[in-house]
């Protein structure tokens, strides 16, 4: 099991101890507020896992233009794509566009790795 993986599941049980057990449940799903400088028009998406890969295509097999940990980004809309399956998260085909808040090209992140669920709530499809 990779390092990666290996920390991802620590996380993940870590997570569902602390809500299992009501202690830490606003504190476990809270992200940090979004900072001031993304497009207003746009819904503000986070990504709450570490090493996330932002590809140029929402498939597994596109380039990956970035790798981006608990972080804010601009979401330009979502889409289907390739599956994504992570053993400790779940499943899912939605991916979302987006971009940095200073601006920058379109990257597809997928929507597991998202605070907001499967589909996300604000975001329009592409």
């Amino acid at each position: 099991m990779t390092m990666k993986r290996q920390t991802r599941r620590h996380l993940t049980l870590l997570a569902a101890a602390a809500l299992a057990f009501g202690g830490l449940t606003a504190t476990a799903q809270a992200a940090p507020a979004a900072p001031a400088g993304g497009d207003p028009t746009l819904t503000d998406v986070y990504i709450w896992a570490t090493d996330v890969n932002l590809r140029q295509q929402p498939s597994v097999s596109a380039p990956r233009l970035a790798v981006r940990s608990q972080y804010w980004l601009d979401a330009v809309c979502q889409t289907q794509g390739d599956t994504v399956t992570d053993p400790d998260v779940g499943t899912n085909n939605w991916w979302t566009a987006v971009q940095e808040f200073s601006g920058s090209d379109i990257a597809f992140v997928n929507n597991l790795y998202l605070r907001g669920g499967q589909k996300i709530e604000g975001v329009p499809d592409c």
